[in-house]
């Protein structure tokens, strides 16, 4: 696997991590928040937890799972940016990282995909 997509996939939940606690001190929201949080640094963990697989079949479970996280991150981050609690210059630059995720663990699978064939 490659260490990028588990380094972004990382530097993504810090991400979400701090615009959490920023959101929750400052905006005084917490219901939006906590659902992104929970979502986008859960992609990373099962990312990792994707390095423990037990089969090839194990480990493009855990990986389609991470990317139905990131997904999910996206939508979160769209009713934040629609409800008007981030930017959209924060919101594209999030949404950048999100696709840029998805097209490495597409990649991922596809390539993971063919080998196990």
């Amino acid at each position: 696997m490659s260490n990028v997509v588990m380094e972004k996939s990382l530097d993504f939940a810090v991400r979400c991590v701090k615009l959490y606690n920023y959101l929750r001190e400052e905006r005084h929201e917490y219901v939006l928040s906590k659902q992104m949080v929970r979502s986008g640094t859960s992609i990373g963990a099962n990312i990792s937890e994707s390095q423990g697989a037990q089969s090839s079949p194990d480990f493009i479970a855990k990986l389609h799972v991470s990317l139905k996280e990131v997904r999910e991150t996206g939508y979160w981050f769209l009713v934040l940016y629609r409800a008007d609690y981030i930017t959209e210059k924060e919101y594209n630059s999030v949404n950048a990282d999100l696709d840029e995720l998805i097209a490495l663990l597409t990649s991922i699978l596809k390539s993971t995909k063919v080998n196990a064939s």
